[in-house]
């Protein structure tokens, strides 16, 4: 198959995927776009939102889609550890002999949703950063591989901050993508509650496949970025950092720490599958400015002053973007340092 027939599958199958959510979520075109992008990058995504936006059903219906065994874990203050990895039980077979068998846990889905994952304890929460990193589980000092394609698209509400436990930094960074999922207009509301209120449920098409989705994530990864980009999204990086000497004004005022390698990677893999979507073989500035949002904004941790002042991270991100500008003679002037 040529290049240009491989790319346009990709497209089919997005086009595809995209009618399939249609069929039971109204409007939010730009998240379900935001977390194809991580699914098709292999990350993960933390999605933030009001209840009863659809998060969840979004979840379900793309795991339909896409032929993937779901699994659901809803975090409470109570949950352990061993709740979501799995534990090993004493059985006793048919001859009366005992042995240990491995009860898995939710985590062994293949996409699994980790629903108001700031309820949980910091304990519990950590249970998930070595299956979100490694892609694999440790119980009882045994190894146990997760079936690919592995993905976590995580929940949290923004609104209700008591009995919660924030994520830590290096949890946070483990997700590729911070997906904000904004409340309905007027039109989209009606459109609900249409769809809603009355009686039966849209049939979701199978779309794709686990292998075929590894497949199509070898693909992103052969997308090419002109060097010039890649030192760009370099240079952004460090410029978010206050300690860094290249720090950009507004990370010295409003950031404690920046980006990091981490957000410099999901920068660079999530534009090579926006460009695939647009039919590209290689990365754009359109691609680098629509994902620079989701890709960064939960890898800044502001400073005092700006909690004081009220300035949130897209505030400071738009600022950072605007220090670091993305032009063609920018980019001229990256090809020659």
């Amino acid at each position: 198959m040529t290049e240009t027939a491989r790319i346009e599958e990709f497209q089919r199958i997005c086009a595809a995927l995209r009618d399939a959510v249609g069929q039971r979520i109204v409007g939010q075109a730009q998240v379900v776009d935001e977390v194809l992008i991580c699914l098709f990058a292999g990350g993960h995504a933390l999605l933030e939102g009001a209840p009863g936006l659809g998060k969840t059903l979004l979840v379900r219906t793309l795991a339909e889609a896409m032929s993937l065994r779901f699994s659901r874990i809803q975090f409470t203050p109570d949950l352990m550890p061993g709740d979501i990895v799995g534990t090993n039980m004493i059985v006793e077979d048919e001859r009366g002999q005992k042995r240990f068998e491995l009860a898995k846990g939710p985590i062994f889905g293949q996409l699994v949703l980790a629903d108001e994952i700031n309820r949980a304890t910091p304990k519990t929460q950590s249970a998930l950063l070595e299956a979100m990193a490694e892609q694999s589980v440790t119980i009882a000092g045994e190894v146990h591989a997760l079936e690919p394609p592995f993905v976590v698209l995580a929940t949290e509400n923004p609104i209700e901050m008591e009995g919660t436990y924030p994520l830590p930094e290096a949890q946070l960074d483990r997700f590729l993508f911070k997906v904000l999922v904004p409340s309905p207009d007027e039109d989209t509301l009606v459109a609900i509650l249409e769809r809603t209120t009355g009686s039966g449920d849209a049939t979701v098409p199978r779309v794709v496949d686990g292998p075929r989705l590894l497949k199509l994530r070898a693909l992103v990864r052969e997308v090419h970025i002109a060097s010039a980009l890649t030192r760009y999204v370099a240079r952004l990086v460090r410029a978010s950092d206050p300690s860094d000497e290249a720090a950009a004004p507004s990370a010295k005022r409003w950031l404690r720490y920046g980006a990091g390698v981490r957000g410099g990677q999901a920068l660079v893999l999530a534009a090579k599958v926006h460009a695939l979507m647009r039919g590209q073989a290689h990365v754009g500035f359109e691609d680098l400015s629509r994902v620079a949002y989701p890709a960064l904004r939960h890898r800044l941790i502001p400073s005092f002053e700006a909690e004081a002042d009220g300035v949130d991270t897209d505030r400071i991100l738009a600022a950072l973007l605007e220090d670091v500008p993305m032009t063609s003679d920018r980019v001229a002037a990256l090809a020659n340092p």
